[in-house]
């Protein structure tokens, strides 16, 4: 569940983004941050929306059975992701990163003959509150 946060602070695409990802509709989820990835792509923090946005991709092509290109992408994920400190914008990104390991071992493990999203619980990701 997404904490209700002091809210304000935090886009809406952003919080739309995790919305989408929970409810397992990763294209959605990574159409809606592409809103806020696009005018943000090069500048400094540009690359925490990519990695984000390259993690539902990844869900995206598990979902179309396409593994190789999956595993491609939560390795770009896990590259973006891994430059930013954990919690970065009300992000457990240590958290994000296992998830990523977590599924890429999953593909690695059948040597990409199983598709691991069918039978195992799909990921959450939720957003924590952070005091100060």
């Amino acid at each position: 569940m997404i904490l209700h946060l002091s809210g304000k602070e935090l886009d809406p695409h952003y919080l739309g983004y995790f919305e989408c990802f929970n409810q397992q509709l990763y294209y959605e989820a990574h159409d809606v941050l592409e809103e806020l990835w696009l005018p943000r792509r090069k500048l400094e923090g540009g690359s925490f929306y990519k990695g984000l946005i390259q993690l539902a991709g990844a869900f995206v092509h598990l979902q179309k059975n396409r593994l190789q290109p999956a595993a491609a992408l939560f390795k770009l994920s896990r590259s973006n992701l891994e430059k930013f400190p954990s919690p970065h914008q009300h992000l457990d990104t240590r958290a994000i990163l296992q998830l990523i390991e977590k599924w890429l071992m999953k593909l690695e493990s059948t040597n990409f003959a199983s598709n691991p999203l069918p039978v195992h619980v799909p990921p959450r990701i939720d957003l924590i509150e952070i005091s100060g």
